[in-house]
């Protein structure tokens, strides 16, 4: 069973909007976000997976790579323990599966592959002009 749970993406319109969530599978006294940095990676057809946006937990500090910035909102809700990327203005160029990522416990944010510790299943984004 996957540790997160993502979910939130379809088939959108290029200049539509989605928000994409991701949650633990296990409750709080097995799973704690605190202490890392959550992130969104993605795959498009035929590349390499590739950070997208992150957030540390505890402070809600955030970054973001170049080609999102101004369109993409990573935020985290404590109280529900849960991760979200808002999508904003999407392109036919964000179609890919969109995966939950979580760091190793006090590393930075997790911008290669292997600095993840965690992912969720992917959740599939597609945009069409």
């Amino acid at each position: 069973q996957a540790q997160l749970v993502d979910s939130g993406g379809g088939s959108v319109q290029a200049g539509d909007s989605l928000r994409l969530s991701c949650t633990a599978s296990k409750p709080a006294s097995e799973w704690t976000f605190e202490g890392y940095v959550m992130a969104w990676f993605r795959q498009r057809p035929g590349k390499e997976r590739e950070f997208v946006a992150g957030i540390r937990w505890t402070d809600a500090t955030t970054y973001y790579v170049d080609s999102v910035k101004g369109r993409f909102t990573i935020s985290r809700d404590k109280g529900k323990r849960t991760l979200y990327l808002a999508m904003n203005s999407l392109k036919s160029e964000d179609t890919a599966v969109y995966y939950c990522a979580q760091s190793f416990l006090g590393a930075g944010f997790p911008t290669r592959i292997d600095a993840v510790g965690t992912w969720g299943q992917g959740t599939q984004v597609t945009v069409s002009t």
